[in-house]
């Protein structure tokens, strides 16, 4: 079936829905060709029963010429009337795609973000509702119903010929029903084979230089091979009870052509049709024509049941993940930040990473959070910037909660510098400069705080280099150097730095410590997530995770002197209780 279109007091249940119910007037309009189309596909049949009847009994050439031309521009106006319909079901689908593409696109990043399923799939779903609105199966849609007019001609010939061609709708119909049941469940089964294989692709590719370096190449090929089989094999199985449908709607319209006209020479036997043999002829177009949307619908089923489940698909994917709300406007921020019992779930699973988590820091202050592995650290960074929701407590900046802040106005307050640092396709300059108008003053400064200097004296063309896909062109060291000048360009008044020496060098580290100190004198609240205790000179205050829970937290040295006092275990060392195992490694 075509994706539901609500009536006039249907209630609007979904965004979608509503998106498509605003295009009601441009269904409308094609409803209205449609029926003109239908009404001028007459002029053939009223041709053919003229030049039997007035013509051959008149025997006028000039008769004849005159119904050719006036046929001619019959076809020739449908014609046009069916590329106007062709072109206003495709503006249809353009306007969807105009009304959703720009929510579905933020829906799906937020959908990433919390790990809700679909999120790559969305984007396809609007495609293929996009593309199907401009299709052949939706004239075919529009035109059954109006096949009707059709069998009512039939019915005015002769009732006894009009429920004879009712039974080849019914048998067209049953086949219709014979398809949507065979079809639709090879297709879903096909659908969720080729998400499998597509995400399992996805993974392989992502992780290409493990793949090759350790000759996984053959086992996961093997693994992606198995589910794209699979896949196969149900499309497979869709196509053939497609394809068979499509045959036997065929041949119901064929027969019922040629059964209807030897129906129609027997009544005109019995006397019960005296008009010649004209009239049964005619009954005999309109039975075939009477079948031929349906028989379309049918042979483009799998069209049809592929936008179906778009539609399904991409309904439940819109409630799941809400737009977002703008938020009032509020002043820039200073920097306060205070988080309030702050319990954090990983996303989609009920297990709580961070639990009661409390604790502040200052515009002008370095706070350096350390804690063993798996004890929440970078779930906590993700929490701060407003990545990650908050299942109780709040973060707040400044008092207000940076939930309540819209991304696009905050954003430009907060830099943030993940444990794995992503870059994007584009240049060097567009990557530090977030691809914002570029302020070329900050950009100068981020690069010189972050020691990027000499990188960008060595690329060939500079700022302008295209660094490639999340900077292949670039080292580890130099990605994060470039990670860290977009985290600090602009001198944000929040920065979030997780792990930011994990791939610097010795000098790399010391340049750390001297883009702490500068941007504690510019103001900023840095939080530094470290395993190493090389930045902890730089900071002011240190907290310490342990399973998800404040350990400790306080002035540096206090906190300092009090892990020196925890009696270790024997053979441990008080450093790792303060950085974890890594943080007893000397700098690299």
């Amino acid at each position: 079936m075509a994706p539901p279109i609500p009536t006039p007091t249907a209630k609007i249940e979904s965004e979608l829905r509503s998106a498509i119910w605003s295009l009601l007037p441009l269904f409308r309009r094609s409803f209205w060709f449609s029926l003109a189309i239908t009404l001028l596909s007459l002029g053939p049949i009223v041709y053919m029963q003229e030049v039997y009847g007035r013509v051959v009994n008149s025997r006028s050439v000039e008769t004849l010429l005159m119904l050719s031309l006036l046929l001619v521009a019959i076809i020739a106006l449908q014609e046009f009337l069916e590329w106007i319909r062709s072109e206003v079901l495709t503006g249809a689908g353009v306007d969807l795609n105009v009304k959703l593409a720009e929510r579905v696109f933020n829906a799906s990043f937020d959908a990433n973000l919390r790990k809700v399923p679909g999120a790559t799939q969305a984007l396809s779903d609007l495609r293929e509702i996009r593309s199907f609105l401009g299709s052949m199966a939706m004239p075919a849609l529009i035109d059954a119903p109006l096949a009707s007019i059709f069998l009512l001609m039939i019915f005015l010939i002769s009732p006894r010929m009009g429920f004879f061609a009712c039974l080849g709708a019914v048998a067209m119909a049953i086949t219709n029903v014979m398809t949507e049941r065979k079809v639709k469940p090879t297709m879903d089964a096909a659908q969720r084979a080729a998400g499998e294989a597509q995400t399992y692709a996805r993974s392989m590719l992502r992780n290409a230089p493990v793949v090759e370096a350790m000759g996984m190449m053959d086992a996961v090929e093997a693994r992606w091979l198995k589910s794209q089989r699979r896949f196969l094999y149900y499309q497979a199985q869709a196509s053939d009870h497609a394809g068979t449908s499509a045959a036997m709607s065929r041949m119901i319209m064929m027969a019922q052509g040629s059964l209807l006209l030897g129906f129609g020479c027997f009544l005109t036997l019995e006397g019960v049709i005296p008009d010649g043999g004209s009239a049964m002829i005619i009954a005999s177009i309109l039975g075939g024509r009477a079948l031929q949307p349906l028989m379309q619908m049918i042979s483009m089923w799998k069209m049809v049941v592929s936008a179906r489940q778009a539609f399904g698909r991409l309904d439940h994917f819109l409630e799941a993940v809400p737009a977002r709300e703008r938020g009032m406007p509020l002043p820039p921020p200073q920097g306060q930040l205070s988080v309030e019992g702050l319990v954090v779930n990983a996303p989609g699973q009920p297990l709580q990473i961070l639990r009661g988590v409390s604790f502040v820091a200052r515009p002008g202050e370095v706070l350096a959070v350390v804690g063993p592995s798996a004890s929440g650290k970078s779930t906590l960074a993700r929490a701060l910037v407003g990545v990650w929701p908050a299942a109780a407590g709040a973060v707040r900046l400044d008092g207000v909660s940076v939930h309540a802040w819209h991304k696009s106005e905050l954003g430009r307050h907060i830099g943030y510098l993940p444990q794995d640092v992503e870059l994007f396709e584009g240049n060097l300059a567009e990557n530090i400069a977030r691809f914002d108008d570029v302020d070329e003053a900050a950009l100068d400064a981020a690069i010189d705080a972050a020691g990027l200097r000499a990188v960008v004296a060595g690329l060939p063309q500079g700022l302008a280099t295209p660094i490639g896909d999340d900077g292949a062109i670039l080292s580890g060291g130099q990605r994060q150097r470039v990670g860290l000048a977009r985290a600090i360009y602009r001198v944000p008044r929040l920065i979030v730095l997780d792990e930011p020496n994990s791939s610097l060098d010795e000098a790399g580290e010391r340049d750390l410590l001297q883009i702490l100190n500068w941007l504690k004198a510019q103001g900023s609240t840095v939080v530094v997530i470290t395993h190493r205790t090389g930045v902890l000179a730089a900071a002011d205050r240190m907290l310490v995770l342990t399973e998800g829970q404040v350990r400790l937290f306080g002035p540096r040295d206090e906190v300092m002197a009090k892990l020196r006092g925890v009696t270790a275990p024997a053979g441990a060392q008080p450093a790792a209780a303060a950085g974890g195992p890594a943080a007893a490694r000397p700098a690299a």
